[in-house]
């Protein structure tokens, strides 16, 4: 693991892999560290075309952490991690991770595109999460139930099927979220309290991809609206019959996505979607 200082002294981690164009990966929250990517061959795929940087967010896998938690933070986090390469750079992210990385490109010059995987947004009427969902949690947790945490998260707040919980159950990182419980917890109640502010981003030109699902919760499928309405310089990919996770569920289509987004950026302004 290679390791970048952030802007307030925490050492960020991540891991190098491939070769060709920079592609950083921020994974989901709920726990996860770099190694969710390696999940279905994702960044295996990824590596045969583009030199990967698969990131530990603060506080999970090999990062360092702050005794001060916010948002801000880990925006800088990314920025640090971008910056430090030395060729503009494609940026990836999901759910926690694409609020991360389009906050992060207010930071920073050093990118080439950007692509976001149904940011956690709070639009109009829509909670991600209940006062009631994040009383259980805290229950949970202060018990020491950090896997029925882990589920409930997943259930309640990510929309997660039982199917979809069933196959992250098998994945090899999952002990590892269940032991970051209380960094879940903690970025949970800060992606709450975030408003998105359509006037920052009124002006950021990057080539942006929006991908969402047909089947995710409306909390996801608003966000992606709304910041693709705010971007202009965007455009909308819908995975139809999968959800929140369909890095597992469409993989393939997944990558192809991504892949085609980056290769073929240089040439099309994007606004509209299909």
């Amino acid at each position: 693991m290679l390791t970048v200082v952030s802007k307030d002294g925490t050492h960020i981690a991540f891991e190098k892999t491939g070769k060709g164009p920079p592609l950083v990966l921020l994974p989901a929250g709920g726990g996860n560290d770099h190694t969710r990517w390696e999940l279905a061959g994702v960044r295996e795929a990824f590596a045969r075309q583009f030199t990967t940087y698969a990131v530990d967010t603060r506080g999970l896998g090999q990062s360092g952490d702050s005794d001060e938690y916010s948002l801000e933070r880990e925006f800088e986090d990314v920025a640090a991690v971008v910056d430090s390469i030395d060729e503009p750079v494609n940026l990836l992210g999901h759910s926690s991770g694409a609020l991360l990385a389009l906050n992060a490109a207010l930071l920073t010059d050093n990118l080439r595109t950007l692509i976001l995987y149904e940011p956690p947004i709070m639009v109009g009427e829509h909670e991600l999460y209940s006062k009631e969902v994040l009383a259980e949690l805290k229950r949970l947790l202060g018990m020491g139930e950090r896997e029925q945490f882990l589920i409930t998260f997943l259930q309640d707040v990510g929309g997660a099927s039982t199917a979809e919980i069933d196959m992250l159950r098998k994945a090899p990182n999952w002990q590892n979220r269940v032991d970051a419980a209380h960094v879940i917890l903690r970025g949970l109640q800060e992606v709450g309290h975030y408003r998105f502010d359509a006037a920052r981003f009124a002006e950021m030109t990057i080539p942006t991809l929006l991908l969402t699902g047909s089947e995710s919760s409306p909390p996801f499928r608003d966000a992606t609206n709304l910041v693709h309405e705010a971007l202009p310089n965007s455009r909308i990919v819908i995975f139809e019959g999968h959800g929140h996770v369909a890095t597992l569920t469409a993989t393939d289509r997944f990558i192809d996505e991504v892949i085609s987004f980056i290769n073929n950026n240089e040439d099309r302004e994007y606004k509209g979607g299909h």
